[in-house]
């Protein structure tokens, strides 16, 4: 997932009944939700204290339920090949919940330009904890997988950190698909070329990059209307059998079909399959998956929930459980005969979600804040007009 897909900044608005809010955090970063503006400070002038403005519950209900969507979809990974229910619930659930993190990701980023505060927000909330976590999983994979020589490699992203990568990548490129007539069709035209292009390598994760890059741009042409859409009965209702058809003919193809094509990293000459199914599976899933994230959508809560307020925190989670999620195939963990059986897949499926629920508290965040949040004033200049700004309080 962070996510995650995380990092991120800047996002926006949506439904009625929620309100703008200032410039995102880096915590918000995985799916792009803002955080919360402090009060504006009274003045002798200022006839009322203005009220915070505050975050949306439908995103951060949204980034917490893809969240943990993403750590059962890991949890059931080791158990597909010996369970064709865990495989038909992993494929199911692979076509929808990335994409999910990726569009709210994009829907987020609408504002984002290259204002020197926004550009700072980007490279301490996306740059500095890939850097941070690609050297943290790098001397994980060495002590818990025993391998000493598994080399370092900024360029070469592992396991969770893909996704950093590429929320850094969109972003930048974000001021382009806003200047575009097409952007969607152009970026479906990039993913399908990327598709059948082998010789994009491994550098950056680029093949993922590209392949996911419609549902970014996808977010960025999206609208608060358009969410309200799929908040309709009509919709709702819908997800349903909808839901219940896609789990269904996952069930049917799991034999048949190799799951790798929902991972979107590697070309068709990769995956064994004709240059031809490359624009064909393209656009086929990316039509399942805007299906399936619209049946998501429809079921999300809009009200403020329990679990509500760790949606600001998905970021944390995703990058976190990975220690875990590869841990536990390193040490063997899935090696047990009792969890393939449907006990014991659902135990694991309870365990996943307990698990990145904590991982996304309050408690883990102020922790890990200093990975994942980092302030580093120290290694930026002072904007000018900022300066200006704060000369001019001071002097009032």
């Amino acid at each position: 997932m962070t996510n995650s897909l995380r990092p991120h900044d800047s996002q926006r608005t949506p439904l009625p009944q929620q309100t703008t809010s200032s410039p995102p955090t880096s915590r918000d970063e995985e799916a792009g939700q803002q955080g919360t503006t402090p009060p504006a400070p009274s003045t002798p002038s200022a006839p009322a204290r203005q009220k915070p403005k505050q975050r949306d519950a439908f995103f951060d209900n949204a980034k917490y339920l893809a969240i943990v969507l993403v750590a059962m979809g890991h949890s059931w990974e080791p158990l597909t090949d010996s369970s064709r229910t865990a495989e038909a619930l992993y494929m199911t659930v692979y076509t929808f919940h990335m994409p999910a993190f990726i569009i709210i990701s994009g829907y987020f980023s609408r504002s984002f330009d290259m204002r020197p505060d926004r550009l700072k927000r980007l490279i301490t909330g996306v740059a500095v904890p890939y850097l941070i976590f690609e050297i943290a999983y790098t001397l994980f994979k060495r002590w818990a997988d025993d391998d000493p020589t598994y080399d370092f490699s900024l360029l070469d992203p592992w396991y969770l950190t893909w996704f950093l990568i590429a929320l850094f990548v969109w972003r930048l490129s974000t001021p382009i698909w806003k200047l575009v007539r097409w952007p969607l069709p152009l970026a479906l035209a990039i993913a399908t070329l990327a598709s059948v292009s082998p010789d994009i390598g491994d550098d950056l994760d680029m093949q993922r990059v590209l392949q996911f890059l419609p549902f970014f741009v996808l977010g960025l042409c999206m609208k608060p209307e358009h969410f309200q859409l799929m908040r309709r009965r009509a919709v709702r209702i819908a997800a349903v059998p909808v839901f219940a058809c896609a789990l269904v003919f996952a069930y049917w193809a799991a034999p048949r079909m190799n799951s790798a094509w929902f991972y979107h990293r590697d070309s068709v000459q990769e995956l064994g399959a004709p240059p031809w199914t490359g624009p064909v599976m393209t656009l086929a899933l990316f039509g399942c998956s805007i299906v399936l994230v619209s049946c998501f959508f429809a079921w999300v809560p809009r009200r403020h929930m329990w679990f509500t307020v760790l949606g600001a925190g998905t970021l944390y989670g995703y990058l976190l459980h990975g220690f875990l999620a590869k841990g536990s195939r390193f040490w063997g963990w899935f090696d047990n005969e009792w969890l393939h059986k449907p006990l014991g897949e659902i135990v694991v499926t309870v365990i996943a979600g307990t698990v990145i629920t904590v991982l996304c508290t309050p408690p883990v965040q102020r922790v890990f804040r200093f990975a994942m949040e980092p302030k580093m004033a120290w290694a930026f200049r002072k904007d000018p007009a900022e300066q200006a700004r704060s000369r001019t309080t001071t002097a009032a």
